[in-house]
C-alpha cells in the first residue's frame, strides 16, 4: 500500500493536484477531496527519526509526536515534503506545540477541536471550524467547494468506510482467514484512491468466504498448534512502522480480532449522512463523534468497547498506551473497570514507546494473560 500511495501522490502532483497532510482522524477527508486534493496520513511510526526530534522536543514526549516531527526535521517523509498544506487538530498539548515548530517550515492550518463533545456549543464551534477549513482550502488552492462536490466526496468516503468495515468483519469468524497484523496492511495511507477500493473488494471476496482458518504456526512462532486468544486491542493508534506490540501479541498465542483505535475501527464506525440538507454540517457531526480520549466525558469510547467485545466475541482486552499519552493513560482505569467488572474479561495495560527494548517483558506479560484466558476456557 505504501509504495502504491507514493506513486499515486507523485502522479497527482504532476497532474496539478494538491497533496494535503493529515495528522489525526478528526480532519474530514471529504473536504480535501471536494477541493480536488489528495488526503494523506503523516503520522510517524519510526523510532529512527526520534533522535532528530529530541533536539527540539522533550525526551519524555509521546513517541508518535516525536517520530512525526523527526521526519519534518530530517525531511525524510516524501509525503510531507510534497504536501501543499498540513491540517492539524488541537487534540493534545504535545501535538499543539509541535505544530508551532512544524509551522515554521511547512504550511499548517490548525483546527481547534472542542472537547466537551456533549455540549451543543461544542458542536457549533466545530461546525464553524469546518467552515473555516473549507474557506482556507478554497483560498489556498483557488477552487470552489460546491455542494455537489461535497456530496460526491461524502459518497466516496462512505463507500471506503463501508468496505473497511466489511474487511474488519472477516475477523468475526471462528477462524479468520487473516491475522490482525495482516488486516492493518489492508489500509491505505491515502483516502479515496479508486484502485484501493477495488483491492478492498477483492480482499473481501477472498477472505470473507475462505474456508480455511489462520495457521496457528503463524501466530505462535512455530510452536505446537494451540487455540489462540481472541483479543480486542484498544488505546493509542499504531502508525505505519509502530506495529510491534500487535506483532508480539500474535506471536505469543493471541489473535487481534478487533482494534478499537484510530488505526482500526474507531474512525469507520459511522458514516456521514448522505441525505442531510447541509452536507458540511453532516461532515462536522460525523467527525466530532470520534470517541477519542481527549473528549470529556468520553462515554462513547466505553460504549464502543462494550459493543465490539460482544460483536467479535473476544476473550480479553489489551490496552496500548504510548508513554506520555496522558489522556489515554488516565482513561485506562475506566476502561479496566468496564472490561473486568462489566464484561467479566481479563485486561492488560501495556505502556511503551517505539523502542524494542521492552519487547521480551511485554511478551511475558502477554503470555501470562493468555494463560489466564486458557484457564477460563478450561
Amino acid at each position: 500500500m505504501l509504495q502504491h500511495c507514493h506513486a499515486y501522490a507523485v502522479q497527482a502532483k504532476r497532474d496539478g493536484r494538491k497533496v494535503v497532510g493529515i495528522l489525526c482522524e478528526f480532519t474530514p477527508r471529504e473536504l480535501i477531496l471536494a477541493a480536488g486534493g489528495v488526503p494523506v496520513c503523516l503520522c510517524g511510526g519510526s523510532a529512527k527519526t526520534i533522535p532528530a526530534a529530541e533536539q527540539e522536543l522533550p525526551a519524555n514526549l509521546c513517541p508518535l509526536i516525536k517520530s512525526t516531527y523527526g521526519y519534518c526535521v530530517q525531511k525524510s517523509n516524501p509525503f510531507l515534503e510534497m504536501a501543499d498544506l498540513v491540517i492539524a487538530e488541537t487534540t493534545c498539548d504535545g501535538k499543539k506545540k509541535m505544530y508551532e515548530l512544524m509551522g515554521r517550515t511547512r504550511p499548517v492550518h490548525v483546527l481547534e477541536l472542542p472537547q466537551k463533545v456533549e455540549d451543543a456549543d461544542a458542536a457549533e464551534h466545530w461546525y464553524r471550524e469546518i467552515q473555516k477549513l473549507k474557506g482556507e482550502l478554497e483560498r489556498r488552492f483557488g477552487v470552489e467547494i460546491t455542494e455537489c462536490k461535497l456530496r460526491e466526496a461524502i459518497r466516496l468516503m462512505n463507500r471506503e468506510r463501508g468496505l473497511r468495515r466489511q474487511l474488519a468483519e472477516v475477523m468475526k469468524c471462528d477462524s479468520p482467514a487473516i491475522t490482525g497484523r495482516e488486516l492493518i496492511t489492508l489500509k491505505s495511507s491515502i483516502s479515496g484512491i479508486p484502485a484501493d477500493l477495488e483491492q478492498y473488494e477483492k480482499a473481501i471476496a477472498r477472505y470473507g468466504t475462505a474456508a480455511n482458518g489462520v495457521d496457528d504456526t503463524r501466530l505462535a512462532s512455530g510452536a505446537a498448534k494451540r487455540s489462540h486468544a481472541r483479543v480486542l486491542l484498544t488505546g493509542v493508534p499504531m502508525a505505519h512502522g509502530a506495529e510491534r506490540v500487535l506483532e508480539i501479541i500474535e506471536q505469543n498465542g493471541g489473535l487481534v480480532v478487533a482494534m478499537e483505535n484510530c488505526t482500526g475501527l474507531k474512525p469507520i464506525l459511522e458514516d456521514v449522512d448522505e441525505t442531510a440538507a447541509d452536507p458540511l454540517r453532516a461532515i462536522a457531526e460525523k467527525y466530532l463523534h470520534l470517541p477519542c480520549s481527549v473528549m470529556t466525558p468520553n462515554r462513547r469510547r466505553m460504549e464502543s468497547i462494550r459493543g465490539l467485545a460482544g460483536e467479535y466475541r473476544v476473550d480479553c482486552v489489551i490496552e496500548l498506551i504510548w508513554q506520555a499519552c496522558l489522556t489515554y493513560d488516565v482513561e485506562a482505569r475506566r476502561v479496566r473497570e468496564v472490561v473486568e467488572q462489566e464484561l467479566g474479561l481479563p485486561y492488560l495495560r501495556i505502556e511503551t514507546d517505539y523502542s524494542p527494548s521492552d519487547s521480551a517483558r511485554i511478551a511475558t506479560r502477554v503470555e501470562a494473560l493468555f494463560e489466564t484466558v486458557r484457564g477460563r476456557r478450561a
